[in-house]
Order: C-alpha cells, then sequence, then structure tokens
C-alpha cells in the first residue's frame, strides 16, 4: 500500500466514521442531563449559586 492510498483510505474513514462517532458523541452529551435518575443532582446544580458561604469559607447547607 502506498503512502497516497494510505492517506486517501484515513482520510475517508475521518470524514464518514468520524462523522457518525461524533453525532453520537454529541448527541450522548446532549441527552445526558434528561436522563431519568438526573433530576436531583441537576436540581442541586441549579440552585448551587443560591447557597450562602460562611466568610471563613464553609458552606451553609441546609
Amino acid at each position: 500500500m502506498s503512502t497516497h492510498s494510505t492517506y486517501e483510505l484515513l482520510r475517508q474513514l475521518a470524514d464518514s466514521w468520524g462523522l457518525v462517532a461524533t453525532m453520537i458523541l454529541f448527541l450522548g452529551l446532549v441527552a445526558w442531563p434528561f436522563r431519568p435518575g438526573a433530576r436531583e443532582e441537576n436540581e442541586a446544580a441549579a440552585n448551587s449559586i443560591f447557597v450562602e458561604e460562611d466568610p471563613r469559607g464553609n458552606d451553609n447547607v441546609q
């Protein structure tokens, strides 16, 4: 196999399967917060900015 044909093969694989792999990764990352068990984690992350901090750096978690 010559260098030119190796390059063409790798380029074709990247153009086709690279796009598929990137699309699957993107869809997985977009769907991740909407999974059924993530509700509590999402609510904790959304409300974390409202937690008051102690001047010594300790969080007052209620």
